[in-house]
């Protein structure tokens, strides 16, 4: 099966549009690849399973790592998969559809886990945190059984940084989403090739390509609150601080641990014998 390459019309876009998506293209498969390389995502023979939701941040993600793919001095597999969670309305047909389109290897998985959300949480009450955790448990168990080496999600800058301050207001640790992982059970590498870019441009690029979308509130669930609060402070903030934003992320790829205070990560009881140490070494 061959990869088709989806391209924009002659007549879609021209003159100063098509310059500034160019631009714009060029910027993100810039950055995933940057990100790919920083964080050595992908090796020689990896199989890559990319989670399709159907929302443009995996749009976006499948459709630049294909790109990359023609490019890369090694060769790897990528496999679409999206899981079906049964939500009411939900339209099967449009994913197969896109990828059988684009010639894109992929597989569909059903599994009912909306009636099991909607059983256990209180009306009400966002369901994301439970549907994430049942998701995350069938994806990690289609991997294993189907050879998948890496596999790829597509949280992108913003999406860190919402995490990080959610962590820092809520939970009480400096923790944000890594650009790659190590599961709990040390069985699978979780790899965010979108880690470097951000949200806007996603959207933009979403819309240019016309990808066919579908809605993230098919199951009725409440808005994450906490989260859409921690957006609009990091939009104002870029608002009022051009570059803000850029530099606070910079610095999760700069931590000194010498100057937290977390003794786990750094020898502060040890101090003492470092200086004696170097004492007697002058």
């Amino acid at each position: 099966m061959t990869i088709q390459e989806v391209t924009i019309p002659a007549d879609a876009l021209t003159g100063r549009k098509r310059y500034e998506f160019n631009k714009l293209q060029k910027r993100l498969r810039h950055q995933m690849g940057q990100a790919i390389i920083d964080y050595a995502m992908i090796q020689e023979g990896d199989k890559v399973m990319v989670c399709l939701s159907g929302g443009k941040d995996s749009y976006t993600l499948l459709d630049i790592l294909l790109s990359l793919r023609g490019n890369a001095p090694i060769h790897f597999d990528i496999l679409a998969v999206n899981l079906d969670q049964k939500q009411p309305g939900f339209p099967t047909h449009v994913l197969p559809e896109y990828l059988e389109s684009r010639g894109v290897p992929f597989h569909i998985i059903e599994h009912d886990t909306y009636s099991v959300v909607k059983n256990v949480v209180p009306e009400g009450k966002t369901t994301c945190g439970l549907c994430s955790r049942l998701r995350r448990g069938i994806l990690y168990g289609f991997a294993e059984k189907n050879g998948v080496t890496k596999i790829a999600l597509g949280h992108h800058r913003d999406d860190i940084l919402e995490t990080f301050f959610l962590n820092l207001f809520f939970g009480g640790k400096l923790k944000a989403m890594p650009a790659k992982l190590l599961s709990d059970d040390g069985k699978h590498i979780l790899i965010r090739p979108l880690a470097y870019c951000r949200e806007d441009d996603i959207a933009a690029f979403a819309e240019q390509r016309g990808f066919p979308l579908i809605p993230c509130n098919l199951c009725g669930s409440q808005e994450n609150l906490q989260r859409k609060a921690m957006k609009e402070m990091l939009r104002a903030w870029e608002k009022q601080h051009p570059g803000r934003v850029e530099t606070i992320f910079s610095s999760l790829q700069n931590a000194v641990p010498s100057h937290l205070l977390d003794r786990a990560l750094y020898d502060f009881v040890g101090l003492e014998q470092r200086r004696n140490d170097a004492a007697e070494l002058a």
